[in-house]
């Protein structure tokens, strides 16, 4: 049987500080130069001042559960061994959403429950967010 290779991110030039940041086990959020507006994902523009200037600044990696699904088909071969899995809608405490997949028990999860964000290690070039329940 061949290996499945596994499915990686093709950064943009607005995301690869993001992704550098969790490579070095931090989550690092987009944030306005000029008017301090956090964003999330990674872009060029900013959506409440259209402002192009940013910086990044390090998240509490705190938040609550805004919603989550259980995923019982992969969308990709490499993701088959993982499943069911949990993804999470975390609202983070600077005020942007993230996606990530929950590690641990899925049974205690509830909207407004409390999450931590963790960087998980896919590889020693790419990690990810991970969310566990606090």
């Amino acid at each position: 049987m061949t290996e499945i290779e596994p499915v990686l991110p093709t950064p943009t030039r607005e995301a690869q500080p993001y992704w550098d940041s969790l490579r070095e086990g931090v989550l690092r959020l987009q944030r306005c130069a000029d008017c301090g507006q956090v964003r999330h994902y990674p872009r060029p523009m900013c959506p409440a001042c259209h402002s192009m200037a940013d910086d990044w600044v390090e998240a509490a990696g705190t938040g609550t559960v805004h919603s989550w699904t259980v995923s019982h088909h992969a969308f990709h071969p490499a993701f088959k061994r993982d499943l069911p899995q949990t993804f999470v809608t975390v609202d983070l405490a600077e005020g942007v959403r993230l996606l990530a997949p929950l590690r641990g028990d899925a049974g205690r999860i509830a909207i407004g429950s409390a999450v931590q964000i963790e960087i998980e290690a896919l590889d020693d070039d790419w990690s990810i967010p991970v969310v566990r329940l606090a």
